[in-house]
């Protein structure tokens, strides 16, 4: 995948400049913050605590949440999609879903892996689906918020769309809050990854509570949200 590159970036420089009556400013030096408070939070919390402190959001956003090890994993995500109904489920094309031993799970016949080049028969396909699940790429303990990196393999339909989301949390991937998220994007372009053009941040169910002050849980996406935690370190 090639990196975005910037057109008549000097040309729309050079406009605002002439519109706000000053000449181009080249450099311009990031300022130095006396106080951080956005890194004091659970900065000090060991990776169990981080989980407490995850599982306890959670309760907030209505969502269901169970741990298991990386050699239960099977068992537990077949019993969790056997209580969400079954049905036909969607995944994206992720290598993690092997590396956590899913194989025998992304064989079944009710189960679809998105196929970038079956176009929009896989947004039909995630329309009609009962269960989308995906991995966390980064987990939000403060929130209970997992972030994903979507792409043409991974597409957001997946958890926007289907009836239930299940989200795979390998545990290693909780942070404290939306300021590490934006570190480790921050890091990885840094190092020259090329990052998603889509990042989404999901918390929970789709739920809204604007008309009134009267919550209501599933209005615009997944009416129920599960989360597995996998004990991988």
């Amino acid at each position: 995948m090639s990196k975005g590159k910037i057109h008549n970036r000097e040309k729309f420089l050079d406009n605002i400049a002439k519109s706000i009556g000053r000449d181009r400013v080249e450099e311009v030096n990031r300022p130095d913050k006396q106080f951080m408070p956005q890194l004091k939070v659970f900065e000090k919390l060991s990776a169990d605590e981080l989980l407490n402190e995850f599982k306890s959001a959670c309760k907030k956003i209505h969502t269901n949440v169970v741990e298991t090890s990386t050699a239960s994993l099977p068992d537990v995500l077949g019993g969790m999609v056997t209580d969400h109904g079954g049905g036909q489920v969607i995944v994206p094309e992720d290598s993690l879903f092997e590396e956590y031993g899913l194989s025998s799970f992304l064989n079944q016949e009710t189960v679809y892996t998105w196929d970038p080049s079956c176009g929009n028969e896989n947004i039909e396909l995630a329309k009609n689906a009962n269960i989308g699940i995906t991995f966390s790429d980064i987990t939000l303990a403060e929130s209970a918020t997992v972030v994903i990196f979507n792409d043409k393999n991974k597409a957001r339909t997946i958890s926007l769309l289907p009836t239930t989301y299940i989200a795979i949390i390998p545990k290693s991937t909780i942070v404290p809050r939306i300021t590490q998220a934006t570190q480790e994007i921050d890091r990885k372009i840094a190092a020259g990854e090329t990052i998603a053009s889509c990042v989404n941040f999901i918390s929970g169910p789709s739920n809204s509570a604007d008309i009134e002050y009267n919550l209501v849980v599933g209005v615009h996406g997944p009416v129920r949200v599960s989360y597995i935690v996998v004990n991988d370190r």
